[in-house]
């Protein structure tokens, strides 16, 4: 079990939720990986305005054992080769699909106006 003299600091906070995204990030399935950040996010989202002291802290140490857990579970996901799925593309690939697309719009736009001449 997690201490309880664990800081629950704005900067300790903060660093809890940068670790548990880049964490999130790490896993190799972009169901999980998608999970893990959404569920960070929203977690964050819905107790941003928690002001008791002692509900704060136990938040901070929920976080903390879910952040070990997520560790764990990236080293084990990270043993096994999974392909990559159709929605998941490199930056690069979406850079060129997002040229080719401006290039698609701007030759049919092009088109229509041939055909309207």
């Amino acid at each position: 079990m997690a201490s309880t003299n664990i800081s629950t600091s704005r900067t300790a906070v903060l660093s809890l939720y940068r670790s548990l995204l880049r964490t999130g990030n790490q896993f190799n399935q972009y169901g999980f990986r998608e999970y893990a950040l959404r569920r960070t996010r929203d977690a964050f989202r819905l107790h941003k305005s928690e002001t008791d002291p002692q509900r704060v802290q136990e938040l901070v140490n929920k976080g903390i054992n879910e952040l070990q857990m997520m560790k764990r579970q990236t080293v084990i996901g990270q043993m096994y080769n999974i392909d990559k799925l159709v929605v998941e593309v490199s930056p690069l690939v979406a850079a060129s699909l997002t040229v080719s697309r401006e290039e698609r719009q701007e030759n049919k736009l092009e088109t229509q106006a041939i055909g309207c001449v």
